[in-house]
This record gives C-alpha cells, structure tokens and sequence, in this order.
C-alpha cells in the first residue's frame, strides 16, 4: 500500500492543541511565517499555528480526508491567515515556500514514509525548518497493566498495521529517513504523552483507545485479526478499567527537527 488508507477519528484529532500536542512546533513559531501542515486533519492543531504566527503569517492544513476537511473548514473560517486544501503528501508538489514544514502522528499511517519526508522537504524552503511528530507504538504503557481483552485488541491493532507496512516505531525511523533524504543536523526531542488519573483531561486522553477500537476495530475485524466478539469484549472491559483502575497511560511519541539546506 502507498496512501493511507484508514479513516482518522474526529473526536480524537478534535481535541488536540497545539500547545499540550505539539508541543515543540509550538516552541518554534514566530509571528510571520509561513507554515504547512500536513495532515491536517480537522485543523484544531492547525488553528493553533494560524493564530500563534499571527495575521501577518500564512498557513496552510492540507489533508486526504474530506469530510474532516469539512469539519475545519467550518470550525476555524473566521481565522484569515489560515486555508485548508484537499493533498495528500504522497503527492506534494510545493516548491520551497514555507518556513515550517510540520507533521503531526501522520506519517505512521504512511507505507512510504521515505518519500513522504522527500515531498516535505521540498516544501520548506531554504533555511526553513521539519518538524515531524510521531508515535512509537510498541512502546506505550498503561499502569496497571490494562486487561488481557484490551492486550488482545492491542496485539491485533499491531499486527493490523504492520501487514499495511505501517510503522509501529515511526519516531525512531524519522532520523534515519531524515538522513536519507539529505537532510542534516537532525535533533530528536522526547515528546510522550502521559495521562495521569487526577488530572483535568485524563478521562479525555484515556478514551483514544475507546474511539480506536470503535472506528479502526471494525476494519481490523474484517482484516481477520480479531474476533468482533473480543472487540466488543475489548471495548467493554477498557472502559471499566479506564473508570476504575487506570493510572496512568503513556503515548511513546517523539519529535524530530531539522533544517533544510
């Protein structure tokens, strides 16, 4: 496969901002400049930029999905300085435009991600920035341990994604594609994202995998690895054991930056 081919879940990509999910593109933005994002997705992270870069900045959010174009189309058109458009990167065809070039847990459902970071890259401009986020999946945690009906759910979720080529260690593949596409000077920044019971969003954060095994279970199912009898079962008991036991979940996610030549 070489497209995405999953459908992103709104409530999940609805809640995000760009102070608490990204955190380090944050850190780099100045008033003025000019921003792509990648991925956009319902634009929540996207509206953050446009108003961090303020109105005399330009950003653009480009996604696949249309429907959740829709949604950030309506959501976020009273801000100026921001447009979306309908792209997908494995088919981005910019010329040294932007400051930024972001990407925010969107190469992880990309089989070509080499190409991908080729097509951003050619984007910035010269002497403009990547700055790339991604999960590695195989390395998130829940305490306590989350039951063995959600760990099957989880195994499968894996499995599901590897046989689509889709990377489950994505943060640690970017330095290397970075590497390979003539990309220099590349700094990695531990970005997990951990939800502690007590604080003001956990029950929010600790739902992601409720709305996972809702939207993607299906798909899985259908895929042959696994039962829609234990994912139903998986549902059931995560969101007992969110509720009544949970400590603390952590995302395993980095970013990595760099500046293109």
């Amino acid at each position: 496969m070489s497209e995405q081919t999953h459908r992103s879940d709104p409530r999940i990509l609805g809640r995000r901002t760009l102070q608490r999910d990204h955190r380090r593109l944050a850190d780099l933005l100045r008033p003025g400049m000019r921003v792509l994002d990648v991925g956009c997705g319902t634009g929540a992270i996207t509206a953050g930029i446009a108003k961090k870069v303020g109105p005399e900045g330009d950003v653009v959010g480009i996604d696949r999905d249309e429907s959740l174009l829709a949604l950030a189309k309506r959501e976020h058109q009273s801000i100026g300085n921001l447009s979306f458009e309908n792209g997908d990167v494995l088919s981005l065809n910019v010329d040294g435009r932007f400051d930024i070039v972001t990407a925010a847990r969107v190469l992880q459902w990309i089989s070509e991600p080499d190409h991908a970071i080729r097509r951003m890259k050619r984007a910035a401009k010269t002497g403009g920035r990547l700055v790339v986020l991604d999960f590695n999946h195989e390395d998130n945690s829940w305490l306590p341990e989350p039951p063995a009906e959600f760990g099957r759910f989880y195994g499968a979720f894996l499995e599901w994604r590897a046989v689509n080529n889709w990377s489950n260690r994505m943060a640690d593949r970017l330095p290397e594609l970075f590497c390979a596409a003539g990309i220099e000077d590349v700094r990695v920044h531990v970005d997990d994202e951990t939800a502690q019971r007590g604080d003001p969003d956990f029950f929010d954060a600790a739902a992601i995998w409720s709305h996972v095994m809702e939207s993607l279970g299906p798909q899985i199912v259908a895929a042959g690895f696994l039962a829609e009898k234990d994912r139903f079962l998986a549902e059931e008991q995560y969101q007992r054991f969110v509720e009544i036991t949970l400590q603390r979940q952590t995302l395993a996610m980095k970013t990595v930056e760099a500046v293109v030549g």
